[in-house]
């Protein structure tokens, strides 16, 4: 197909002449003088190859006609493509890709971007802390809200919060009845948790406190989710380890029990260093004003 290369000006003063059907009224809409108005027209028509607007008659040709609703619609998309552009460059529209590992903040800060920026569409996708790492590096994901992770190279890191780390127990558990756990009530006890190679800081991080009390916790079941973690723990297959914001997370079967001197694990926000969106500086500045409140 033979590309167009038609003047937006002259498309525009064409669509002022169809409404006014005169050249002295079209022009002075236009604020322009009549002469090079009608110059536009007849650049115009010469661009066609026919005549487009019958003088003596004053009204359309049918070869005006014709071209008349396909100018109105390039008009149109024009005009909608920058607004979409402003937009976009305003941060209020386009696509976020954040990836996520459960915590007290992540249900807040996507509810607060999603009323500050209704039209953006935010894609979501749980991943563990060293997979958002990749998939930062990747351009999988835009950012990343993640644990225990110092800052690696190519991204910028920036902490957002700290949660207690909480014992997870079948409901049936002879501890479950008590308002707060020791850790080392829990040796012996069977554990189920995730491998370190998907997050080696915070795997280390939640089991500090079981090292601490005199144990190394004996893992029988492993898995990468939070919520098949929770689903292991109800079915009576072990306890685990896991931070206050996991709670979200209660199939029944299961509870959550506070420890005596609790740890802490951070909550963090990646992104990759140098990016430019306007997405990822919003979504970033609401995350730090979540993470103040929540703190």
């Amino acid at each position: 197909m033979e590309r167009p290369e038609l003047d937006l000006r002259q498309l525009h003063a064409f669509l002022v002449l169809a409404e006014e059907l005169h050249f002295g009224r079209a022009a002075e809409r236009l604020g322009v003088a009549q002469p090079p108005f009608s110059q536009q027209i007849r650049r115009l028509e010469e661009r066609v190859g026919h005549p487009l607007f019958d003088r003596a008659a004053r009204e359309l040709t049918a070869a005006g006609a014709r071209l008349l609703p396909a100018a109105r619609l390039a008009l149109e998309e024009v005009a909608g493509g920058l607004e979409a552009a402003r937009r976009a460059g305003r941060g209020e529209a386009g696509r976020l890709r954040v990836g996520f590992a459960a915590s007290l903040a992540l249900t807040v800060v996507i509810a607060a971007f999603a009323r500050e920026r209704p039209g953006v569409r935010v894609e979501m996708r749980e991943l563990t802390t060293s997979r958002q790492l990749q998939a930062l590096r990747g351009e999988e994901i835009d950012v990343g809200l993640l644990r225990e992770t110092e800052e690696a190279e190519g991204l910028e890191v920036v902490p957002l919060l700290a949660e207690e780390v909480v014992a997870v127990l079948p409901s049936a558990h002879r501890l479950a009845s008590r308002r707060r756990v020791e850790v080392a009530d829990l040796a012996g006890e069977p554990f189920v948790f995730f491998p370190r190679e998907h997050g080696a800081g915070f795997h280390d991080r939640l089991l500090a406190p079981a090292r601490a009390a005199g144990f190394e916790p004996r893992v029988t079941q492993r898995a990468v989710e939070w919520q098949t973690v929770a689903g292991l723990v109800a079915a009576g297959l072990g306890v685990s380890l896991a931070p206050a914001g996991v709670g979200a997370v209660r199939p029944a079967g299961v509870v959550y029990r506070p420890l005596k001197g609790a740890p802490t694990t951070t909550v963090a926000l990646a992104w990759r260093r140098g990016t430019g969106d306007p997405l990822v500086s919003a979504f970033a500045r609401l995350a730090v004003a979540v993470g103040k409140a929540l703190s």
